[in-house]
């Protein structure tokens, strides 16, 4: 196996830091905005910005920190987390599967649920939350199945496809399921 190197792992999925030789297919499978899906921002940085922004910290840090999701030898997906704002405490997640084949198979619960344990476990914060579209179910179910609630709607807060959209706000907090 090629990719033996990981920081944590389940029964599916792994997730491991990128490394130097990932940057190329990961630049190939980031700026296939087809295959993004219709609730991931649309932005996307040059190969350069890329492999700087990997040369600074290697996407992880104190505070932020980008893994990816990978089944056997194969990269699946990504997921990242990132401080709220600089005001509040705790951790925004944001994830995305490389194409809808990797869809419908607990991928990316299994993600979410092994970096929410991993960021409660050893960061001194007692709140993630997911930013969720009010149209995205299959979002919706990932956060419901990994044990976040649901708190409310934030009316036109982000800008997607052209337009103002709503978004839902789901958190999860130290010792909650």
């Amino acid at each position: 196996m090629a990719h033996t190197h990981r920081v944590l792992a389940g029964d599916l999925i792994q997730l491991r830091l990128v490394r130097e030789d990932d940057l190329g297919e990961l630049y190939e499978l980031m700026t296939d905005l087809e295959a993004r899906g219709a609730y991931f921002p649309l932005g996307v940085l040059s190969e350069p910005a890329l492999r700087a922004a990997y040369a600074k910290n290697g996407f992880w840090d104190k505070d932020e920190g980008m893994l990816l999701i990978t089944a056997g030898d194969e990269i699946v997906g990504e997921i990242e987390f990132f401080p709220i704002s600089h005001y509040m405490q705790g951790y925004e997640l944001s994830y995305q599967l490389f194409g809808d084949r990797h869809a419908g198979k607990g991928y990316t619960s299994e993600a979410v649920e092994l970096l929410t344990r991993y960021l409660l476990a050893g960061k001194r914060v007692d709140r993630i939350q997911l930013v969720i579209h009010p149209d995205n179910a299959a979002s919706k179910r990932v956060a419901a199945k990994c044990g976040y609630t649901f708190e409310g709607v934030m009316r036109r807060a982000w800008f997607h496809a052209g337009d103002f959209q709503d978004v839902e706000l789901w958190s999860r907090l130290r010792g909650e399921a």
